[in-house]
């Protein structure tokens, strides 16, 4: 944040802010609530379970028995309603096609939907490298990298690599987390299933290597010499 140093009382408006929209292979958490608890059982997935089997059911099981599934067309399949097409959509739109398919079941009805399967990924000069699943549907670059535990000390804050899908193609895209633009980057907030990359600083890129150096040296002596002991005992 070097550029930001003498900008205090400043503010700048938030013009890259975006909702998430709705993907194929999302799976979502959709509840639908009103007057009337028992009217909305058949239009909640679980419900029919035993609180015993939702107790003792694992995360991964969990979302099974909750979770709706965004096929390839962008289809679920929802309880009584049958197909609806969701893809494309972002959560209040799709909130808004449910509630009115949901009209001639129910009066009033509130539906409330979340992804259930949000996760980004981010690999390389962090302290905890994986795949982070996430509730909430936004998250930035910055949250992602204190998530993984902050950076190393190699890590190149000039270069880090953002890979996004979108609309059937792999796009990549490098920010720079020493330059003031990084915050109004259509990439500082990440998407669905995002790959985040932080390159290691030539200085620990030129270590290994330095290392391998020091080790062929003594790999060529060692071969010789095994050459030379099976040329004397074959004598």
């Amino acid at each position: 944040f070097q550029q930001i140093q003498n900008m205090a009382g400043q503010s700048d408006s938030i013009a890259n802010q975006f909702d998430l929209r709705i993907q194929p292979e999302d799976l979502l958490n959709i509840t639908v609530h009103s007057f009337d608890p028992d009217a909305v059982k058949p239009f909640n997935m679980g419900m029919g379970e035993s609180p015993q089997m939702l107790m003792n059911a694992t995360p991964q099981n969990l979302e099974l028995f909750t979770g709706y599934f965004v096929d390839k067309e962008g289809y679920i399949d929802f309880p009584v309603v049958g197909r609806v097409q969701i893809g494309g959509m972002t959560l209040s739109q799709a909130r808004e096609v449910l509630v009115l398919r949901l009209e001639k079941y129910l009066k009033e009805a509130v539906v409330n939907i979340r992804f259930f399967n949000f996760k980004v990924t981010i690999l390389g000069e962090v302290l905890r490298p994986g795949t982070i699943k996430l509730s909430t549907k936004r998250v930035t670059i910055l949250e992602a990298i204190g998530l993984a535990g902050d950076l190393t000390s190699y890590a190149n804050r000039n270069s880090v690599l953002i890979i996004r899908e979108k609309d059937g193609r792999r796009v990549y895209n490098r920010l720079s987390l020493q330059q003031k633009d990084l915050f109004t980057s259509p990439y500082f907030f990440l998407q669905q299933n995002d790959v985040v990359y932080i390159e290691p600083i030539s200085a620990k890129t030129a270590s290994v290597s330095d290392q391998s150096s020091r080790i062929l040296p003594y790999t060529s002596v060692a071969i010789s010499l095994i050459t030379l002991l099976f040329t004397i005992f074959k004598k």
